[in-house]
């Protein structure tokens, strides 16, 4: 070992110092690297109970573990088992193992198992210390990336919780947050598993009825015999079961907005009894004798054609015009260029948190599968995939196989104009680009292989927001 390797770093600023867990059982090595490694915070541990006592504690960024820990310290079981608890724990954190025993075997098993890198003994000083700062720099880079992704998602963000970079689908937002004040009754047409309820939180949340209830109910899901004691309540004994006075979700919805789901659903002899609470704004409980003022917006939603159902004498006119005094129409998924990707990695890093700490991310085929798929199901499809995905995923990024998404086929119409089939192809591939890079013009022209300038121009050329 030279004198160099020996010599500790100075210090150079007052700033806490980076922690460093070092778990090992050897008292003269301890103190050694404790001694070199002067820049760092070193905190000792023998043993797998202090070696995770300290992680739980100091939240070290790196690790560096002996495998031949006691009461194996002539194996590896227990140096396993230290690495495993430690990536549970933690998964950020970056291992590098030493082992003399089997190295190249223990070395790749250990790597199979989650650790950043790993060194053999008799220790190098000046090799370690490499591998050590090398792991700390791709903690602080892997630590920023997440927090300009989080920075980035918020800014793609319309009415507090959307999620979306669509100029179709902020169009949407921005017309709900101007008549979120008003008291006009709102209609959102959809097709199901765009976010209509979503929308309609939203918008509640945007009004001056925000610290009322904001209630839900779907119209279709109830059946016709209980759909009208679900909406206007019911008084003690007005049928069999009913033991008590109870009130419906429009009285609960009281100072605050209803939102009907599927109001399509909803049989026609129902619909005149809500066509009079919006006309007079009071409700009769079922078995009562007396009316209720009720102040409650009304938000409905459906994805049928209530136009086609007046026409066939299903849906009373007069009760679609009192619920659409404003008519918002949600694009699909489909309609909607790169929000595919930036709601998947949101999902990701939601349900990673909660259910698969290990997954870290998509790989490239499973974003490009993100774009290329036509979403029947919507944004409901797109969670439900990313979700079973992150539960089921082996490594730390997701492939289109976890997706379980194939090459859809082509079809339909295409255009036969060769203008405006290139600047429908160039809309739809600069947008998924700027998604996929949350918006970064370098990345973004680097993606698509053109120069920044080239980008700017096209993206004038084309009217798209960045």
């Amino acid at each position: 070992m030279s004198e160099t390797s020996l010599k500790p770093l100075a210090r150079t600023a007052a700033r806490p110092l980076p922690k460093l867990l070092v778990v090992e059982d050897d008292a003269g090595l301890q103190a050694q690297l404790k001694w070199a490694y002067a820049d760092f915070e070193v905190i000792i541990a023998s043993d797998r109970a202090s070696a995770l006592v300290a992680l739980r504690a100091e939240e070290p960024a790196v690790v560096t573990l002996d495998l031949g820990l006691p009461p194996d310290p002539d194996g590896t079981s227990e140096g396993f088992a230290v690495l495993d608890a430690i990536i549970a724990l933690k998964p950020d954190t970056k291992v590098i193992v030493a082992s003399g025993h089997g190295a190249r075997e223990s070395a790749l098993q250990a790597i199979a198992r989650g650790a950043y890198d790993f060194y053999q003994k008799p220790v190098d000083i000046d090799a370690l210390g490499l591998i050590v700062r090398r792991a700390f720099e791709l903690h602080r880079i892997e630590a920023e990336n997440r927090a300009l992704e989080e920075r980035a998602g918020e800014g793609n963000r319309v009415l507090g919780s959307l999620i979306t970079a669509a100029p179709e689908m902020v169009r949407v937002a921005r017309t709900i947050e101007r008549v979120a004040n008003t008291n006009v009754s709102v209609m959102l047409l959809g097709a199901s598993g765009t976010g209509k309820e979503l929308l309609a939180r939203g918008l509640h949340d945007a009004s001056d009825r925000r610290r009322g209830a904001f209630v839900a109910i779907n119209c279709a899901a109830i059946p016709e015999n209980l759909l009208e004691s679900e909406l206007f309540g019911h008084e003690k004994g007005a049928f069999t079961g009913a033991v008590k006075t109870t009130e419906g979700k429009i009285e609960q919805a009281g100072g605050g907005t209803l939102f009907l789901d599927e109001v399509g659903d909803i049989p026609l002899q129902l619909q005149v009894k809500l066509l009079r609470f919006l006309q007079e704004r009071v409700i009769e409980r079922i078995g009562a004798r007396r009316s209720i003022a009720v102040d409650t917006r009304v938000v409905c939603a459906t994805h049928q054609d209530l136009e086609a159902m007046i026409a066939d004498g299903r849906f009373r006119e007069d009760l679609f015009y009192r619920l659409a005094e404003i008519v918002i129409k949600i694009p699909s998924l489909a309609e909607r260029p790169g929000d595919a990707t930036l709601l998947a990695k949101a999902f990701l890093a939601r349900f990673a948190r909660e259910m698969n700490p290990a997954v870290k991310g998509f790989a490239a085929d499973a974003l490009a599968a993100l774009d290329a798929w036509p979403w029947p199901g919507n944004v409901r499809e797109l969670e439900n995939r990313v979700k079973r995905a992150v539960i089921m995923a082996d490594s730390k990024l997701i492939g289109a196989p976890d997706l379980d998404l194939v090459s859809p086929e082509s079809g339909g119409e295409r255009t036969l104009n060769l203008k405006g089939a290139r600047e429908v192809a160039d809309r739809r591939v600069i947008r998924h680009a700027l998604a996929r890079s949350e918006g970064n013009i370098s990345s973004t022209a680097k993606l698509l292989g053109i120069s920044r300038p080239t980008l700017y121009d096209l993206l004038k050329q084309y009217d798209l927001q960045t």
